[in-house]
C-alpha cells in the first residue's frame, strides 16, 4: 500500500496554530472531523488522551506522534501538521515539538493499512526525513519527503538481502541479540523501536532479529533456537509480551520509549552480557534487577486483579438477577414463594457460588500459569459458605479466604516447579498431569482446613459483628473512605481495592451498605465533569464541553472511567475535587443508612436501594459538590481567553 494513501493531502495542516498539547490534540482531532476521517471528536479524543496519560508521544527530536484506534475512524488515515514556532508536547528530550502525526486506524483496519502504518513509523527515525519535513510549505513536499524516503529504504532492503544471500545465509562472526518490542496501542512506537535498534544494530556490527508485538499480531517471531544462540535479549515494551522463553538470558527490560530513543545503550548491555540474568517464574531466581520485574506491590496487584476480573462477570450478573428477584418478592403475589422469585434469585445464587473459587483459581493462575488454576479453584470453594455442607465444618473463610486460597496455590506450584525442575527429561510429561496436580490439591487442601479456614472463620466473624453493630460514626467514616478511593484513580488499584472490599463484605454478609458507599463515590467523578462543564462553560474547551453532556449517563451508570480523559489531562482539579464530593456522597449514604443491594447498575437501580430518596440526595450532594469546586477553581480554557 502506498504511504501517500495514508498522508492526505485535505487533511494536512501546515501552520499548526495551537501553542499547547492540549490545543494542538484539539485542533488535529477537530480536523480529522471536518474531513470526515472520524465520526466522533469525543470518542477519538478520549483514546488519544488516555495513550497520552499511560506515556508521552512527543519521541525528542521534534516530533510527537499521538494516535489511537477505535470505532469513530472511518478509514486508516494520518495527518501531517507543522508549527512553524515549536509547542511544548511533553516530549522525552523536553525540547518544543514541531512535526506532528496523528495517526488514526479503525477498528477493523486490514493487514495492508496496518503495515503501511508500521513502515511509515519506522520512517521517522531517518534524520534525512525530518530535516526535510521541518522545511517543506506544501502538502505535495510532504507526500514527495516520504515517496523518496520509503524508496531509499527499499533499495537498502534490496541490497541487505543481496548480501545475505550471497554469503549463504551463513552467520556473519558478528555478535547476535534478539529484541521484542511493543506498545499498549501497537501502532507507532513498536515499529519505531524496531527501525530504531535495526538501524543502530547495523552500524554497530551487531546481528539483531526484533519480533514485534503490533496491531497486527506478532511479526517476525523469534524461535527457540535464535533466542538461544543470542548473547542477550532486548525487550523494549509498555504492555506484557511472552517472557518465560528468556529464562537463564541477560536480558535489558525498558519502555519502548527507550528502544527508540537509546537504542545504542541498550544493545551496549545486551552484547556487554552485563544485563541481569532474567529467571521465569518457577525458576531458580538468583538474581533479580528493578529493570526486569516490577515491585512487589506490582505484581500483588497484577496477580490480584486477574482473579477480580474474571470474578466480575459473575458479580454482575448473579447480583442483577438477585437484586431483580428483591424486587419480585415485595411486588410480585406470592412474594419469596413465587416461581419468578425462586427463578430469578436461584440463579443469581449460582453465580454467586462461584465467586470465591474463580477469584482465587485466576490469582493462582496469574502467579503460577495453568498448573494453579486447578488448585486455586478447589482453596476458593473451600473458602465459600457453599462448601461448608461439602467439608462438615462450620470453619469457612469466605472472601478473604478466597483471596489468600489464590496466592497459596500460586506460590505452591511455583515452589514445585523449583523442587522438581531437575527430573529427568523423560519425566517432563508427569509433572502437568500427575505431580503436580496431586501434590498441589493435597497442600492447599490442607493448608485451607487446617490453617487459613480457622483463622479467617475468626477474623469474619469479628468482621461481620463489627458491621451488624458499628454506630453510625464508624459507618460513616467507612463510607467516607471508601467512596474516596473510588475517586481517587478512576478505575485503577485504589478504585478496584474499595469496590473488591464492598464485595466481599456483600457476599460474606448480604450487607450492602458499603456497596451503597462505593456506588456513590464511583458515580461523582463523571456526574461532577458534568455539572462543571455545563454551568462553568468557559473553563472548557468546545469538545471537552460536548463530551461533558455524556457524563450524565455514564456516572448515573456507575461508569467512573468517564472522567479518566479530564483527569489525564488535568489532574490537581479533576481528581481533588471528586475525591471530595465522592467522600461526602459516601459519607452521607451511611449517615441516612442507604443500602443497595445490587454490586453495579448506580442510579438505574435505585428501586433496590433502601431509603431511596437518601440514596438518591447522597448522589446529588456529593456531585453538585464536586462539580462546583471544580468549576469555581478550575481556569479558564486557553481556547476562551481573550
Amino acid at each position: 500500500m502506498d504511504l501517500n494513501e495514508l498522508l492526505l493531502k485535505d487533511v494536512m495542516i501546515m501552520d499548526l496554530q495551537a501553542t499547547t498539547k492540549a490545543e494542538s490534540i484539539d485542533e488535529m482531532v477537530h480536523k480529522y472531523f471536518e474531513a470526515g476521517v472520524i465520526d466522533d471528536e469525543d470518542l477519538y479524543k478520549q483514546d488519544i488522551l488516555k495513550r497520552e496519560a499511560q506515556s508521552t508521544t512527543g519521541i525528542g527530536e521534534g516530533i510527537a506522534m499521538p494516535h489511537a484506534k477505535n470505532k469513530a475512524v472511518k478509514r486508516a488515515t494520518v495527518l501531517f501538521a507543522k508549527s512553524k514556532m515549536g509547542l511544548d508536547y511533553d516530549s522525552l528530550d523536553g525540547q518544543p515539538t514541531f512535526l506532528f502525526f496523528m495517526i488514526a486506524a479503525p477498528e477493523g483496519a486490514n493487514d495492508a493499512h496496518l503495515q503501511a502504518l508500521a513502515a511509515l513509523s519506522s520512517l521517522l527515525i531517518n534524520p534525512d526525513l525530518v530535516s526535510k519535513l521541518k522545511t517543506v510549505t506544501t502538502p505535495d513536499e510532504v507526500q514527495s519527503a516520504f515517496t523518496a524516503a520509503e524508496n531509499e529504504k527499499e533499495a537498502k532492503e534490496i541490497a541487505s538481502r543481496l548480501a545475505a544471500k550471497n554469503n549463504d545465509a551463513k552467520p556473519s562472526g558478528n555478535p547476535y541479540i534478539v529484541a521484542v518490542t511493543a506498545c499498549p496501542t501497537g501502532i507507532a512506537h513498536t515499529y519505531m523501536a524496531e527501525a530504531a535498534l535495526i538501524k543502530q544494530a547495523e552500524e554497530m556490527g551487531v546481528d539483531i532479529k526484533v519480533e514485534t508485538n503490533g496491531s497486527e499480531g506478532i511479526k517476525h517471531r523469534l524461535t527457540d533456537e535464535e533466542i538461544q544462540r543470542a548473547s542477550g535479549v532486548i525487550v523494549a515494551a509498555d504492555k506484557k509480551v511472552a517472557m518465560d522463553r528468556f529464562n537463564g538470558k541477560p536480558l535489558i527490560n525498558r519502555p519502548v520509549t527507550d528502544g527508540i530513543k537509546k537504542p545504542e545503550e541498550l544493545i551496549n548491555s545486551a552484547v556487554s552480557g552485563k544485563a541481569p540474568i532474567y529467571h521465569a517464574k518457577g525458576t531458580d531466581a538468583t538474581e533479580t534487577d528493578e529493570e526486569t520485574s516490577g515491585s512487589v506491590w506490582n505484581e500483588i496487584y497484577k496477580n490480584l486483579m486477574n482473579g477480580v476480573s474474571h470474578m466480575l462477570p459473575f458479580v454482575v450478573g448473579g447480583g442483577i438477577l438477585m437484586a431483580l428477584s428483591f424486587i419480585v418478592e415485595q411486588y410480585v403475589p406470592g412474594g419469596s414463594q413465587s416461581q419468578t422469585f425462586i427463578f430469578l434469585n436461584g440463579i443469581g445464587n449460582y453465580a454467586f457460588a462461584f465467586l470465591v473459587p474463580i477469584l482465587a483459581g485466576f490469582i493462582a493462575m496469574s502467579i503460577g500459569d495453568r498448573p494453579a488454576l486447578m488448585p486455586g479453584i478447589v482453596g476458593g470453594y473451600m473458602a465459600n459458605f457453599a462448601a461448608a455442607n461439602v467439608i462438615k465444618t462450620e470453619s469457612v473463610s469466605g472472601f478473604l479466604g478466597g483471596l489468600a486460597a489464590g496466592f497459596i496455590a500460586g506460590y505452591v506450584i511455583v515452589g514445585l516447579k523449583k523442587l522438581f525442575k531437575n527430573l529427568p527429561k523423560s519425566l517432563d510429561g508427569m509433572k502437568p498431569i500427575l505431580i503436580y496436580p496431586i501434590l498441589s490439591l493435597l497442600i492447599v487442601g490442607a493448608i485451607m482446613f487446617f490453617m487459613v479456614n480457622p483463622v479467617f472463620a475468626q477474623i469474619n466473624h469479628v468482621l461481620s459483628d463489627f458491621l451488624t453493630h458499628m454506630g453510625t460514626a464508624n459507618a460513616v467514616l467507612i463510607g467516607t473512605i471508601l467512596a474516596a478511593m473510588m475517586a481517587i484513580d478512576m478505575g485503577g488499584p485504589f478504585n478496584k481495592a474499595a469496590y473488591t472490599f464492598s464485595i466481599g463484605v456483600f457476599t460474606s454478609t448480604g450487607d450492602g451498605k458499603m456497596m451503597a458507599a462505593v456506588m456513590v463515590g464511583g458515580m461523582i467523578p463523571p456526574l461532577a465533569i458534568a455539572i462543571a462543564s455545563t454551568f462553568w462553560k468557559n473553563k472548557f474547551s468546545e469538545d471537552e464541553r460536548k463530551a461533558g453532556l455524556s457524563n450524565y449517563i455514564l456516572g448515573i451508570s456507575f461508569i467512573t472511567e468517564g472522567a479518566i480523559p479530564y483527569a489525564a489531562a488535568d489532574p490537581l482539579h479533576v481528581i481533588t475535587s471528586s475525591v471530595i464530593g465522592a467522600a461526602i456522597g459516601g459519607g452521607l449514604s451511611q449517615f441516612w443508612n442507604v443500602s443497595v443491594p445490587a454490586p453495579h447498575g448506580g442510579l438505574w437501580v435505585i428501586a433496590l436501594a433502601t431509603n431511596k430518596t437518601f440514596y438518591l440526595l447522597s448522589v446529588l450532594i456529593g456531585a453538585a459538590v464536586a462539580g462546583i469546586i471544580l468549576g469555581i477553581w478550575r481556569p479558564v480554557a486557553k481556547e476562551n481567553k481573550k
